[in-house]
């Protein structure tokens, strides 16, 4: 919309036309916007006061839909809009990046928490074991007197001592 004039009112709606969501009536100094009845757009329409025209800031996606400017002069004019805003792939990048990194902080904890208690669990049972040894000791040492080597008797089977003697 370009070159107000003072007589002109200039109406922006929302879906059924029925939402009114930005007026401006130069003549009556009227120059209003409008959250919309569920507060979607809520501080995020800027309204130029010169040449009536409207900007939605940080659009989101349930900011699709018919857009409608009712514009009255001499005569009356009727645009309509059909907005569609696609969330950018960026954003959901961004949104799964900081879902995955997340996820990996908790299981790097989860898995960091787990080895600490297994390892406490470890010295305790360490310790229980040292001291069971150290309780259990026998400390009296045994000498064992050394054998004496057999000689070793070379011995003839009977028969052949018999055979020996007669000859």
């Amino acid at each position: 919309v370009t070159g107000l004039q003072n007589k002109t009112l200039i109406t922006w709606t929302f879906g059924h036309s029925t939402t009114k969501i930005a007026e401006i009536y130069r003549e009556d100094r009227i120059f209003n916007t409008s959250d919309g009845p569920d507060g979607r757009f809520r501080d995020r329409l800027k309204l130029n006061n010169q040449t009536g025209s409207l900007t939605i800031t940080n659009t989101r996606t349930t900011d699709s839909g018919n857009y409608t400017v009712n514009i009255k002069a001499r005569n009356q004019t009727t645009y309509t809009f059909n907005v569609t805003v696609y969330g950018s792939a960026s954003q959901k990048m961004l949104i799964s990046a900081a879902v995955a990194g997340s996820l990996l902080i908790a299981a790097a904890v989860g898995i960091y928490w787990i080895c600490r208690r297994h390892r406490k669990t470890d010295q305790e049972g360490t310790d229980q074991t040292r001291n069971e040894e150290i309780t259990y000791a026998d400390p009296t040492f045994y000498k064992q007197k050394a054998q004496k080597p057999r000689s070793q008797q070379q011995l003839q089977p009977p028969a052949a001592q018999h055979h020996q003697q007669s000859l």
